[in-house]
């Protein structure tokens, strides 16, 4: 079968039991590094040596079908070099074609950057979505985070030490500078460093150079402010429904904060309104015929 295995993202002490046993026991180990992977077998004290195949970006496509052969009939691990495989690293054309060829696919779960980064953010964690990383060139970067700006959910990126500066200012750019945020940097590891603030004040902060492996967590966008006019619309409908003008107004106003009186009110004047449009629309009478 093929299986899924997370690797550390920094401190080796969080290599699980079952991640150790299978590097010992797999009959090959596709690796987006095979000499990452050769050394963390070493660190880790593990003596057996199964064949390390080297599977990255640029030759997944090609090498994918020859794995899920192999995994037909062999024990074939899949690595990257820290994190699980799959997310924002090698491994989807794999698991896809085994999944179409009917390969069992399990996952020895473990470290995530992503998740991590999230849990220590501060920010909200129970709606997120991952983003990846950014495009490099400043316009699609741009393009692409305004694209999101509306976005509610938790926004969690990866970025390189020599870009984040960049995609800060980007980010505050189309979010706003205040928009909380927090530049999660060597996580696990010796110089864990989790930077919290606005947009723009993180934007200068890494004006100055920031180094080591980064995950950056941005809050979603607040909630519009519930609008008077939309409101009363919401009232009119639902009266138009058979709801009773009271019961409507107070249901409103309690899923948007606003004043019942206050929006009943402006619904007895647009109805008194309406009225009066309608009436002096209305066709003069015709004179009695003598």
């Amino acid at each position: 079968m093929l299986w899924l295995a997370a690797t550390p993202i920094g401190n080796l002490g969080d290599a699980s039991t079952r991640l150790r046993e299978a590097l010992a026991s797999a009959d090959v180990i596709a690796a987006e590094d095979t000499r990452h992977t050769a050394q963390l077998l070493r660190l880790l004290g593990i003596d057996a040596r199964p064949e390390l195949i080297a599977l990255h970006d640029h030759n997944e496509r090609d090498r994918a079908a020859s794995l899920v052969d192999r995994a037909a009939t062999e024990e074939v691990l899949l690595v990257s070099d820290a994190g699980m495989p799959t997310v924002s690293d090698p491994g989807f054309r794999v698991v896809q074609l085994a999944a179409e060829r009917g390969v069992q696919v399990s996952a020895i779960p473990g470290p995530s950057a992503v998740i991590t980064a999230l849990a220590v953010s501060g920010l909200p964690t129970d709606r997120f979505a991952f983003e990846g990383f950014l495009p490099r060139k400043a316009g699609d970067r741009s393009r692409a985070l305004l694209a999101l700006a509306a976005e509610r959910r938790t926004l969690v990126f990866f970025e390189a030490p020599s870009r984040i500066a960049e995609t800060l200012a980007a980010a505050a750019e189309a979010f706003g500078p205040e928009r909380p945020a927090a530049v999660c940097r060597e996580l696990t590891k010796l110089y864990e460093e989790v930077r919290r603030g606005g947009l723009g004040e993180l934007a200068e902060w890494a004006s100055a150079g920031v180094r080591g492996e980064i995950v950056l967590v941005v809050a979603g966008a607040p909630e519009a402010a519930p609008s008077p006019e939309n409101a009363l619309a919401e009232v009119q409908v639902r009266v138009a429904a058979g709801d009773r003008l009271k019961d409507a107004t107070r249901e409103v106003a309690e899923a948007t904060g606003l004043s019942a009186r206050e929006l009943y009110a402006a619904a007895l004047a647009a109805r008194s309104t309406a009225h009066d449009v309608t009436k002096q629309a209305e066709p003069a009478s015709l004179p009695p015929r003598r």
